[in-house]
């Protein structure tokens, strides 16, 4: 039998997106489940905006359909940066701003960049996909286990044991899958031990990089606010590299335009990499991201209502599970933040079905919830967090809002047939 490349032979791949698939098979089936996995949206639920969609179609229309500039057409990128400036105060020029099609083959292309073989990689767990990206380029993991009590996100007293020789940082916030973010205080903290390390690092040393997933940085909720390096600390800007991207904000997942912000040699070397890979958003796309990114009164209209319809969701998911606490089931969630996930905790091992069985490991725990209550969720060990965290992602996405009292029904009675 023939062996293919060490990398192909040793490649996980998405775990989400195979339980989701699983799932959605089962659906197709005829079976009835609240499909919570896919941090994906449903066009139905959360459509993009009319604005928008109106300006894709009239793209096509157009004829905009050959190859787009390898680093993205300029008036796009002209757009994202009067777009950022206007929503967040960051000041970046068309030439350190890369378009490709969403995060993905920019965080690749940024790792490629920067990650030599056995470079240091600091990230936290649970987080989203930092894993397989480092083993992609074949990095040194350094995980960094995050605790309920901080949300789930790194603090600097993780981060500082693992600092001397590391190549690239990892913060995700608000983070996928938590839907928690980074605190003022916690990411100025790490901001400034990253300028410390690289003070003491000579000219002929690679210095420490930060990349910055802000992909849902619009959607927070209540009191929470986005906070960002560059704007907490100016000296950070040579060091960091922002990932961002419509998939989110506009509910856009599969129009595929994202963007990275960074040094402009950094940017460069990206451009190069991913003019090898083609993984450009489409021509027609980026025209109408560009014609749509400076109509800021419909953008607002838009980020209130879709803003809204998420933050029920997650509302009204964290108040029932608070209330089947109370009731004394082994059951836990944390106060919504941001994004689209809801971090819930179903700390059942142990417990015996009505036939007797014994939900020995946290995956009999997964397997019971989906087969009993027909709730399909993501374990934290699908983002690197240990095989008995018994926490979960509940993605609200795909959720319908009339769904949420039947599924909620559902789960009691499962826990109730628990002993």
């Amino acid at each position: 039998m023939s062996q293919l490349s060490h990398l192909a032979e040793t490649l996980i791949g998405s775990e989400i997106v195979k339980l989701g698939n699983a799932i959605n098979e089962r659906i197709r089936n005829g079976e009835t489940i609240y499909n919570y996995t896919i941090g994906d949206f449903n066009p139905s639920e959360f459509p993009i905006p009319a604005e928008l969609e109106q300006l894709i179609i009239e793209a096509y229309q157009q004829k905009k359909t050959s190859y787009p500039a390898a680093e993205g057409i300029l008036d796009l990128r002209k757009a994202i940066s009067g777009f950022i400036q206007d929503w967040e105060g960051l000041s970046f020029t068309p030439a350190e701003i890369q378009v490709a099609s969403g995060g993905r083959p920019l965080i690749y292309a940024l790792f490629k960049v920067i990650v030599d073989k056995g470079d240091k990689v600091i990230y936290g767990v649970p987080s989203w996909n930092n894993n397989h990206y480092v083993h992609l380029t074949d990095g040194e993991h350094c995980e960094v286990p995050c605790l309920p009590e901080n949300d789930f996100m790194p603090t600097v007293e993780d981060i500082k044991p693992h600092i001397k020789g590391a190549t690239l940082i990892c913060l995700c916030t608000p983070q996928n899958p938590t839907g928690t973010t980074l605190s003022k205080s916690a990411l100025a903290e790490i901001c400034e031990l990253i300028l410390a390390e690289n003070a003491t690092r000579t000219p002929d040393q690679k210095k420490l990089y930060l990349m910055f997933d802000q992909m849902y940085w619009t959607l927070t909720y209540g009191d929470t606010v986005h906070y960002n390096p560059l704007t907490l600390n100016p000296a950070m800007k040579p060091y960091t590299i922002f990932i961002d991207g419509i998939s989110k904000v506009f509910s856009a997942t599969g129009v595929r335009v994202g963007w990275a912000l960074g040094p402009e040699n950094v940017i460069a070397k990206m451009k190069a990499i991913l003019s090898h890979l083609g993984a450009w958003a489409p021509m027609a796309e980026q025209h109408a991201v560009a014609n749509y990114l400076p109509m800021k009164e419909a953008i607002g209209n838009y980020l209130t209502h879709f803003k809204s319809e998420v933050e029920y969701r997650l509302r009204t998911i964290y108040n029932g599970i608070s209330a089947l606490k109370q009731k004394g089931y082994q059951v836990d969630a944390i106060a919504p933040q941001a994004a689209i996930y809801l971090t819930i905790q179903i700390n059942l091992r142990g417990s015996k079905t009505a036939e007797g069985q014994v939900l020995a490991t946290q995956s009999d725990v997964t397997t019971y919830i989906l087969s009993e209550a027909k709730i399909a969720i993501v374990p934290f060990s699908a983002f690197g967090a240990g095989a008995d965290s018994s926490w979960y992602r509940l993605s609200v996405g795909t959720c319908k809002k009339a769904d949420i009292p039947t599924m909620l029904q559902q789960l009691e009675s499962a826990l109730s047939k628990l002993s």
